[in-house]
C-alpha cells in the first residue's frame, strides 16, 4: 500500500473478509475456468485459460504433482476432478 494511504475501518473489514475467503474465491474461479475450457472452441483462448488455471492452482496450493500432471496433459476432466476435490475440502 502506498505511503500515507490509510483505510477506514469499513474498508479494512472488506479487505480482511476478502483474504479470509480467498481460497473459496480461487476455487470458484477454477470452476469457471473448467466450464470455459469445456466450451472453448479456439486454441488461443484455451491456451490462455490453461495459463489462468495454472496461476489459480498455484494460489490455492493444490497438490503440485497432480497439478503438473493435469496441466501437462491439458486434461479438462482431470482438472474438473481436482477442482471438485478442492471445493470439497473447503
Amino acid at each position: 500500500m502506498a505511503k500515507g494511504q490509510h483505510l477506514s475501518r469499513y474498508q479494512q473489514g472488506i479487505v480482511n473478509r476478502y483474504y479470509d475467503n480467498k481460497d473459496t474465491i480461487v476455487v470458484t474461479r477454477l470452476a469457471e475456468i473448467v466450464s470455459d475450457l469445456a466450451l472453448c472452441d479456439s486454441e488461443k483462448k484455451a491456451a490462455a485459460l490453461w495459463k489462468r488455471a495454472e496461476t489459480a492452482l498455484a494460489a490455492v496450493k493444490a497438490d503440485p504433482v497432480r497439478s503438473r500432471t493435469v496441466l501437462g496433459a491439458k486434461d479438462v476432466k482431470g482438472l474438473a476432478a481436482l477442482v471438485g476435490e478442492l471445493s470439497a475440502k473447503r
